[in-house]
């Protein structure tokens, strides 16, 4: 006589689904545990990161507080160049003699430029210029008593400007010997040039520097703050002008540098 097995079989399958339900039941939880720790980590990189954001925020608001300020140099220094034009006016009827009287008069003024102390080399000579009053025909229909009438200019450039400035004083004794000078100032105004600005450069930025920063440290003092670092600086224009109007001879030099700096508490 056979004897049935299935409920053996039963026995067998209903264990292996047990095993089954724990197995699928350990890997959730183990999924679950694993999804936990990363949330930890996660949430903890977050809070680190916003509090490393945080701090950087305040550190940056902290170098946005700046204060802007100017600092100014200005010297005077003499000018070491000297231009100085000399325009004298002939007029004669006859053209040969009136170019005779410009030679002459060139030779006048050629002889006393250089008895003052001045070298052939520095001086140059223009050339004549003539008006034939006959040629005029805006005239209103009479003669004039001089056909013939201009001008010459020597001018003078040298490094000479106190051997100048003495000519200059001593330029009547032309006008005892017969020359007559041109009123035009305008045109033959005398300058005087600067010329060594690339040698005090360095030293002027220098002084407007520190000035600024004098100008700065005292503003942090008073706001109870602390100087830090140049955010930024930008140096000004060189600026040359005379003294005054009676003294072109002696120059203004003038830069004024911008500087922005840190403040910190």
């Amino acid at each position: 006589m056979t004897v049935p097995c299935r409920p053996f079989v039963t026995i067998v399958l209903y264990d292996a689904g047990i095993a089954a339900t724990g197995a699928m039941l350990m890997n959730t939880i183990r999924n679950n545990w694993q999804a936990f720790i990363l949330g930890v980590l996660l949430c903890a990189g977050l809070l680190g990161l916003g509090a490393i954001l945080g701090y950087s925020a305040l550190r940056h608001k902290a170098f946005e507080r700046t204060v802007m300020v100017k600092g100014l140099s200005e010297r005077e220094y003499p000018a070491d160049v000297v231009i100085w034009p000399i325009e004298f006016i002939a007029a004669e009827n006859d053209l040969t003699e009136f170019y005779e009287t410009l030679d002459s008069r060139t030779t006048l003024v050629r002889e006393f430029l250089l008895g003052a102390g001045l070298e052939a080399t520095e001086l140059s000579y223009g050339a004549p210029v003539v008006n034939d009053g006959y040629a005029n025909q805006y005239g209103n229909g009479e003669r004039p008593l001089f056909r013939y009438t201009g001008s010459r200019t020597v001018t003078v450039y040298t490094d000479k400007v106190g051997t100048v400035r003495e000519a200059m004083a001593r330029l009547g004794e032309l006008g005892r010997d017969g020359l007559v000078l041109s009123g035009d100032s305008w045109r033959n105004s005398t300058q005087y040039l600067f010329t060594t600005l690339n040698d005090v450069k360095p030293e002027m930025v220098e002084e407007a520097t520190r000035n600024a920063r004098e100008v700065a440290e005292k503003f942090a003092a008073d706001s109870q703050s602390r100087l830090g670092k140049i955010k930024q600086a930008s140096q000004g224009q060189f600026s040359i002008s005379d003294r005054d109007a009676n003294n072109p001879h002696i120059k203004t030099v003038r830069v004024v540098s911008t500087l922005e700096y840190y403040l910190a508490d």
